[in-house]
């Protein structure tokens, strides 16, 4: 298989499909490697980085589009993307289609295969190529989160953790799963007044032994989004429904009641948000105010360490892809029931449901099972 990488071109995405490591694992199983000139470069990783590992290195993506079979990506293709895909190609990298109809109708458009990291699961339920990105964001939403209370960012002035005789931050993280747990580490260890939000009981009680009383778990209802956001000093968003838009459970009244200053972070925003105020925001111009509250919602939170989470992504998107390259993409998610998940739209279908709940009626769209699609 010619399996080829295109430099990112979305705002401020460093991040790269493949790392020179990942390369020589497709090169040492057969394929070719074709990748964009200076696609990873920005992270330190250079062509002859590429050059060693048995890559070749092309000039344009337009290139890259036409002589590949699969293309492999961080970020959704952008609308000139994918007008280059076609039928018979294989696309691999996050996609987030339910709040996008404008990619959604492109990829239909394309006759292209696309499989999407964020809704290939594993044995256990989890989502195994979204958790890295998910551990990154989260981490991050509380730097983000502690930078922009700063007064001079249009912050409250408040530092996270306090200092001896001034009381720390209030953070509330709304969401108890990968990002949630992620954020929340990072809050109490700068010292911040820590609470966790969630509708899983189970959850609560494990995020509850894992933290031992070093945060606060509550479950989550109307009163206490009410009561909690309130007084917080940041809320970060964590919200998920696998492959779905995300849920508005901060509403432009939660908004409304909050301290001047505040600071929201928006890491659901791939998927539309959970604040009702929230719009995709980028790392050149990440926050805007409303009510006088800040609101951070950048879209590609992970792209600002994107060293960090190139690495990280590869090390979950590696063994799928291979297979993928293999045994070629209908056998290999045939073969395997998680990877399967992982199809969105095929030959003009689209199989995830929950992208047709969200879409089908603007876009006409109906579900098609993903092993009937494949028999196409």
């Amino acid at each position: 298989m010619i399996v080829g990488v295109p430099k990112e071109i979305k705002n401020h995405e460093y991040r790269v499909g493949l790392t020179p490591a990942a390369a020589k694992e497709f090169v040492a199983h057969g394929h070719r490697v074709i990748i964009e000139t200076n696609a990873g470069a920005s992270i330190g990783f250079y062509n002859e980085d590429y050059i060693n590992a048995g890559a070749e290195i092309i000039n344009t993506a337009e290139e890259i589009f036409a002589t590949a079979d699969m293309i492999v990506k961080v970020k959704e293709p952008q609308p000139n993307e994918c007008k280059m895909l076609r039928e018979g190609q294989t696309l691999y990298t996050y996609l987030h289609l339910a709040p996008d109809p404008t990619q959604t109708e492109l990829l239909v458009a394309s006759g292209a295969t696309c499989i999407a990291y964020e809704t290939v699961t594993d044995n256990a339920g989890g989502l195994p190529l979204l958790a890295p990105m998910s551990e990154v964001a989260g981490r991050m939403s509380i730097q983000a989160g502690a930078h922009h209370l700063e007064k001079a960012q249009g912050g409250s002035g408040t530092l996270l953790g306090g200092v001896p005789g001034v009381a720390p931050a209030k953070v509330v993280v709304v969401g108890g799963g990968v990002v949630g747990t992620n954020a929340a580490k990072m809050a109490v260890g700068m010292g911040a007044d820590v609470t966790i939000l969630d509708r899983s009981l189970p959850r609560l009680r494990q995020l509850d032994d894992i933290f031992r009383g070093t945060v606060k778990t509550v479950y989550s209802t109307v009163d206490a989004l009410d009561d909690y956001t309130a007084k917080a000093d940041l809320v970060v968003g964590a919200v998920l429904i696998p492959g779905a838009a995300a849920p508005k459970l901060i509403t432009k009244a939660h908004i409304k009641n909050m301290k001047p200053g505040s600071v929201l972070v928006d890491v659901a925003i791939d998927q539309g948000g959970c604040f009702e105020t929230s719009k995709a925001t980028t790392h050149q111009d990440p926050t805007y105010v409303i009510d006088d509250v800040v609101h951070y919602c950048v879209a590609n939170m992970p792209g600002g360490v994107a060293r960090t989470s190139t690495i990280a992504l590869n090390n979950a998107t590696l063994p799928f892809g291979l297979a993928l390259a293999n045994k070629g993409p209908a056998k290999a998610m045939l073969d395997d029931k998680n990877l399967l998940a992982g199809l969105n739209v095929h030959k003009g279908k689209v199989t995830y449901k929950a992208v047709v709940d969200a879409l089908g009626e603007e876009l006409n769209l109906e579900y098609m099972d993903a092993t009937a699609a494949l028999a196409m």
